[in-house]
């Protein structure tokens, strides 16, 4: 008899959790997984790409040290990050990675500026093919951090709303991080990569005509 009724309150308790959401919350979660490694792949396909990039930079612009100590400083503070899927469950240290990812996103742009500066560099077929991985790259963040983004704000809707926020409390199952307001301008200036011709010298005057 004992038996039975341990048998009958375990099938009543999987029948309640998958009435009160487990499952969904379960689901949730692994989505949410999926989409943060995709974003610390793009991120990490990016910070491949520095190396090379400052190498190419610095052969044509040895003056901008400044510029080039940034980048290489960034790229090392993302580097120094240590992150893992239960990062997002720890604002504080995602906000810390966001953060690190902004002040890369920041140098690239100004190595980018000054580029600008130094025609022989912008037709260099290394430093443009670089461009070209950097924008695709950049692209694919853009891609899967939206739908990182659309991931956890559907978790965490089901974490706070009734009845599905009583089996997160039972299963300790809280909001994950999320790009805050802060975030939005870094995740809309991505570095701009810039494929116009180089810029041309200026039309030299014609003389004038000597007077008869």
């Amino acid at each position: 008899m004992r038996r039975f009724l341990a048998a009958l309150m375990l099938s009543i308790a999987v029948f309640g959790l998958g009435g009160c959401g487990y499952n969904t919350l379960q689901s949730g979660d692994e989505q949410i997984k999926a989409s943060w490694a995709e974003v610390v792949n793009q991120y990490q396909r990016r910070a491949d790409l520095v190396p090379n990039l400052v190498n190419t930079v610095k052969g044509y612009a040895q003056q901008e040290q400044q510029v080039l100590l940034g980048v290489t400083n960034a790229r090392a503070r993302v580097g120094s990050i240590q992150v893992t899927p239960e990062l997002v469950n720890d604002p504080a240290a995602f906000q810390k990675f966001v953060a690190a990812q902004g002040q890369l996103t920041s140098a690239l742009s100004r190595l980018l500026v000054v580029s600008e500066n130094y025609p022989q560099l912008k037709s260099d077929g290394n430093f443009r093919d670089l461009q070209a991985q950097l924008e695709g790259t950049e692209n694919r963040i853009t891609v899967a951090r939206n739908r990182y983004i659309k991931a956890v704000q559907e978790y965490n809707v089901t974490v706070r709303s009734f009845p599905t926020n009583l089996t997160a409390m039972m299963f300790s199952m809280k909001e994950k991080a999320q790009f805050t307001v802060e975030n939005e301008k870094e995740i809309s200036t991505a570095p701009k990569v810039d494929f116009g011709a180089a810029p041309q010298a200026p039309a030299v005057p014609a003389s004038p005509a000597p007077a008869k």
